[in-house]
């Protein structure tokens, strides 16, 4: 079972940090990991994994392409695609691959339901259960389930938001996800707090307008709510 699954991870430019994730996860799993890096300022990670499987090229690509090249270059039944700030405790996979084994197209840890009061533009937190969105803080997904919905926005440069977005289109396929706690800290989240406020908002602001132009008012699409 363990071999159906690979936790994917996008290099970050914070090296210190991600050598602390990468490490955490080999302290609770053999599970096998695939890096992808992009930009000259990460050209070093090939040298920093040479037990990992790194792919690292010179032009700098965004969280939706980065995200597609995992889905059709790996060749698990699931990936998990997962944020370096991310640290495991414990083993999260094997609770992980449980659900997934079950018939959920996507399993996460952190996530919630569309605030439908709030005209979609929030998510509540409602705990373990089934849910609308996922975040890809940790994001464990059915691979050919996710490509065949179309994968990761493309226009999708920047993470935030852009996980609602593929979490909604796993819906919209009829994909089901569920939330769920498990042995994972959250450290410096340098993908928010250190890029650029300018870039973030108005990234952030780009991936939200499109799921309101998509989904917004599609209630067929969402978990029961509770």
């Amino acid at each position: 079972m363990a071999g159906s699954i690979r936790i994917c991870l996008i290099a970050d430019n914070f090296l210190e940090d991600f050598a602390q994730c990468v490490a955490s996860i080999r302290a609770h799993t053999q599970t096998p990991i695939s890096i992808f890096a992009s930009g000259k300022e990460n050209q070093s990670v090939e040298a920093m994994f040479p037990d990992e499987s790194v792919t690292w090229q010179k032009n700098k690509l965004g969280w939706g392409h980065s995200v597609n090249h995992f889905l059709n270059t790996v060749t698990e039944k699931y990936v998990v695609i997962m944020d370096p700030s991310t640290n495991f405790t414990g083993d999260a996979i094997t609770p992980v691959l449980e659900k997934l084994d079950e018939g959920y197209q996507g399993v996460g840890w952190r996530g919630g339901l569309m605030n439908i009061e709030d005209e979609w533009r929030s998510v509540d937190d409602r705990g373990e259960g089934e849910v609308d969105v996922l975040f890809s803080y940790f994001f464990a997904m059915d691979r050919e389930f996710a490509l065949k919905a179309g994968g990761a926005n493309p226009s999708a440069t920047y993470y935030r938001n852009a996980d609602i977005e593929m979490s909604l289109a796993l819906r919209a396929a009829g994909g089901k996800l569920w939330q769920m706690e498990l042995p994972l800290i959250q450290g410096r989240h340098h993908g928010y707090h250190d890029v650029d406020p300018d870039y973030r908002e108005k990234n952030s602001k780009k991936n939200y307008g499109r799921i309101l132009e998509k989904y917004r008012g599609r209630t067929d699409i969402l978990s029961a709510r509770r």
